[in-house]
């Protein structure tokens, strides 16, 4: 696009009376050099400008039918499912553009609502205006440093207090963990919270406590710490 110094001195004008602040300073040389407010709005215009830039060339492919998209969401307990289907998914289809996030049941609820996800790979139950299938199933289980303690029975945990998963991190885990608790007439009790299930893990491994997490965290889990499956109902989930 082409515009004439009368042409753009009128909208950078046009700017700074909308804006009500100085874009540029003039030195005693006559030379203008860009105000505070210049700087920040030069920033802001560049990104503006690569946004620009990259809509229209989406736009550009989604008009000649070459932009597919597909939006995937998964948590810690799908991990080695998703990736592993999605890797096959990708040999198949290799003129999709996928993108895989993580992210909580919760999240990935939410946006799967609004459209931002077309698939997710998440704790059920889910909403009616979802549709879903089971593809695995899974259970609570205790981390132990060292090897997996064999057989547990509630009664071996209900007064300890765990290492565990802040909830807003994982509000399907800390619900199941209540869910177990409230079935067998207690409350769980917390010695320390992590922000996210690997240093749980870690924690467990350098001797600070136990925790519950999910079975299938053993994909992630050090060599150092043993997960023992939980027994009954409230452990389990699809």
């Amino acid at each position: 696009m082409c515009i004439t110094p009368p042409a753009l001195t009128k909208q950078i004008r046009q700017l700074v009376d909308g804006l009500g602040a100085p874009l540029f300073e003039r030195e005693r040389h006559g030379r203008n050099d860009a105000h505070r407010a210049g700087k920040d709005v030069a920033c802001r215009a560049r990104i503006l400008l690569q946004q620009a830039e990259t809509f229209y060339l989406r736009a550009q492919r989604a008009a000649e039918g070459h932009l597919r998209r597909l939006a995937i969401g998964f948590g810690l307990s799908s991990i080695a499912l998703a990736t592993k289907w999605v890797a096959r998914f990708r040999t198949r289809f290799p003129e999709l553009e996928l993108v895989l996030d993580d992210m909580s049941s919760a999240e990935q609820v939410a946006r799967l609502l609004s459209g931002e996800l077309q698939l997710g790979f998440i704790r059920l139950p889910v909403p009616e205006a979802l549709s879903a299938c089971i593809l695995q199933t899974d259970r609570l289980a205790l981390v132990t440093p060292g090897e997996p303690v064999g057989p547990v029975c509630f009664d071996d945990i209900a007064g300890e207090a765990l290492i565990a998963l802040l909830p807003q991190r994982g509000q399907g885990l800390a619900w199941q963990i209540r869910q177990l608790y409230e079935h067998n007439g207690a409350q769980p009790k917390i010695l320390q919270y992590a922000s996210d299930v690997q240093t749980v893990l870690s924690l467990v491994a350098a001797g600070v406590g136990r925790a519950i997490v999910l079975l299938s965290a053993a994909n992630i889990a050090p060599a150092t710490v043993g997960l023992t499956p939980l027994d009954g109902e409230p452990a389990a989930c699809e």
